[in-house]
């Protein structure tokens, strides 16, 4: 339970530097910080974003932060929901933008965002890439793990016979060893990986 609150608090700082304008989803997301993870409630969000909770309301029905939700229905906002509320605050109060002009320029944001993202994946080298549908519907690049890549490769082939009727079980170690008798007989092979 400690290393959850250290978590969280951890998710609570980056969150105050991204509103303070300190830091920015790039950077949080560069050393390691899950920027779509869930972890701030409407009260901490309202709060860290310095927004009354009724505006987050409203910005969640005019879909300009989609907040996640739990089983029950609860708003979870990530950070990335945290750095789009504080910016949508600065437009709207600091340069008098109203709530349309607000999400688009949100929208093209973070399509310039994603944008860098490429154009850095692409500097980097000949890596594959692995994509996945976002919370939104859109397409987002999931960076690989090289973990994964690595489980992939130390996967080894097995091959098991399954008798096909009662009682052929005597001939099995001749099929298994001789490919030839396998494909006579009415048996499965099955892969396990």
């Amino acid at each position: 339970m400690a290393r959850v609150n250290q978590i969280r608090q951890l998710y609570a700082m980056c969150a105050t530097a991204l509103v303070l304008g300190r830091a920015d989803l790039d950077g949080a997301d560069d050393v390691g910080f899950d920027i779509e993870l869930p972890v701030f409630t409407v009260g901490q969000a309202a709060e860290l974003a310095n927004i009354h909770p009724q505006t987050l309301r409203q910005y969640d029905r005019l879909g300009l932060v989609r907040p996640q939700r739990t089983g029950g229905g609860a708003r979870r906002y990530c950070l990335r929901d945290i750095a789009r509320l504080a910016h949508a605050q600065r437009l709207s109060q600091d340069e008098g933008i109203n709530l349309s002009g607000i999400a688009r320029i949100l929208e093209l944001e973070e399509e310039n965002r994603q944008l860098r993202r490429e154009i850095k994946r692409m500097q980097a080298g000949d890596q594959e890439s692995v994509f996945a549908a976002g919370r939104d519907g859109n397409i987002v690049e999931v960076q690989r793990s090289n973990r994964a890549r690595l489980w992939r490769n130390a996967i080894h082939h097995e091959t098991r016979e399954l008798p096909g009727r009662a009682g052929a079980a005597e001939g099995d170690a001749s099929r298994v060893s001789n490919p030839d008798a396998a494909a006579d007989s009415k048996s499965m092979v099955l892969w396990v990986w």
